[in-house]
């Protein structure tokens, strides 16, 4: 296999062969991202054409959204059962007949069954779980800052590529931006069946950073009922699923999906709006970064908290931008640099407080409560701007939720303190 070849190649340069398996998910992430992200920008041609309003649309993401949730921890199972590698190239294969399927489709049961049921169910094989698995497997030193970027691949990557979609949907149609994505779904496939590999122990490495072999899997580690079972015994998974329940509610599920809409409301067209999305994933990419960079060294409450409560303001202030580009860029600043920087300290302390072969399963479920949360937003949203001809009260609600999140996360009791991280 090349990945044995390249294994070896690495080896004799003395990078470890974790590094390649962080670029291959970072590639991964970042394409099922971008197919995660695409139905935001399409929402406005699809009423158009089809005549559909905005709250039969939404339902469609917002099924989408559930199981990118609920798949979380079966996909946690899955691949600690049958290997990263097969589990993602099954994703893969979903998404593309997903939105492959999408492009003759007419009706919008046709939209439900697709865009709602097969790319969720595509997409939660990976979600960010798929990220914390390698991260977790494959690192014990720089584990954070791992996790931090393929976090933001996944974050970024559903921001980055919506200007592009947008304008090749602008001057083309819709059909042609699927097919774009389509084509990047093929790329990542070619790359996981060259690079990626199941754990480190299929090359005869150990985890970067560690010097014994890790315990293989046990029987509860593949059990996703068993980790939950376990797992809501703790009052630390309550906390962690809460806030994470309003993360969705604030990020996904309101952002992503509607904010193109949003400012169509006030006169923007789809593709300047794209493009404050775009500058969002570009500080989203620093902000996440250098959250996984900092969750290696200090208390990871203490960084939820301020991530929380200043996601909190930044979308109370969002009504009062004017919808100028000006002011529209600054919340994309004070936003995007923590769009999603919440996962890595909670990717941390789900290791530290449920241990490493279950980590992957509890995250699972508590990224279940983030997609529950995106769900509660991409639907809540899409009926105040049917029944109330305005998103603005969506908006006020996730902020005020945002600032009740930073609070709770400071009920958790102080991990034990760690050495620090070179």
């Amino acid at each position: 296999m090349l990945s044995n070849r390249l294994a070896a190649a690495l080896a004799r340069r003395q990078v470890h062969y974790g590094w390649a398996m962080a670029g291959v998910t970072f590639l991964t992430m970042l394409v099922t991202a971008g197919a995660m992200g695409a139905p935001g920008v399409l929402i406005r041609p699809l009423e158009q054409e089809f005549g559909w309003d905005t709250a039969e649309i939404s339902s469609a993401l917002a099924i989408r959204l559930v199981l990118f949730g609920l798949m979380g921890p079966f996909a946690a199972a899955l691949m600690n059962r049958y290997g990263v590698r097969r589990v993602t190239l099954a994703a893969l294969a979903l998404i593309f007949l997903g939105l492959g399927g999408s492009l003759l489709m007419a009706e919008v049961w046709q939209l439900v069954a697709l865009w709602g049921v097969v790319v969720g169910f595509g997409t939660g094989l990976t979600a960010l779980v798929l990220g914390a698995t390698v991260a977790t497997r494959w690192f014990t030193r720089r584990r954070g800052l791992v996790v931090g970027l393929l976090t933001a691949s996944s974050a970024t990557g559903q921001l980055l590529f919506l200007p592009l979609l947008a304008a090749v949907t602008e001057d083309y149609g819709w059909r042609w931006a699927l097919a774009g994505v389509l084509g990047m779904i093929l790329l990542a496939t070619l790359a996981v069946l060259a690079v990626m590999r199941d754990r480190p122990e299929d090359l005869g490495l150990l985890p970067y950073g560690d010097s014994v072999a890790p315990p293989r899997p046990t029987r509860a580690a593949t059990s996703p009922i068993a980790a939950l079972r376990a797992a809501s015994r703790s009052q630390v998974f309550w906390v962690l699923f809460a806030t994470f329940f309003i993360c969705g509610t604030s990020t996904n599920g309101l952002i992503q999906t509607h904010f193109i809409a949003l400012c169509g409301d006030y006169g923007l067209v789809a593709v300047t709006a794209a493009s404050v999305l775009a500058l969002m994933g570009i500080f989203d990419f620093i902000g996440t970064v250098g959250s996984g960079w900092l969750s290696d060294r200090f208390d990871n409450r203490w960084l939820l908290f301020w991530y929380y409560g200043l996601r909190g303001l930044a979308l109370l202030y969002l009504p009062y931008a004017d919808f100028t580009f000006y002011g529209l860029s600054l919340f994309a600043l004070f936003y995007g640099l923590d769009w999603i920087a919440t996962v890595p300290p909670t990717v941390r302390l789900t290791a530290e407080r449920f241990g490493r072969e279950r980590a992957n399963l509890v995250f699972g479920w508590v990224f279940c409560g983030h997609q529950l949360g995106a769900a509660f937003a991409a639907y809540g949203a899409g009926f105040s701007r049917s029944a109330f001809d305005s998103y603005l009260p969506a908006f006020f609600t996730a902020g005020a939720l945002c600032l009740v999140a930073a609070l709770l996360v400071l009920t958790l009791a102080k991990p034990a303190r760690r050495p620090a991280v070179a």
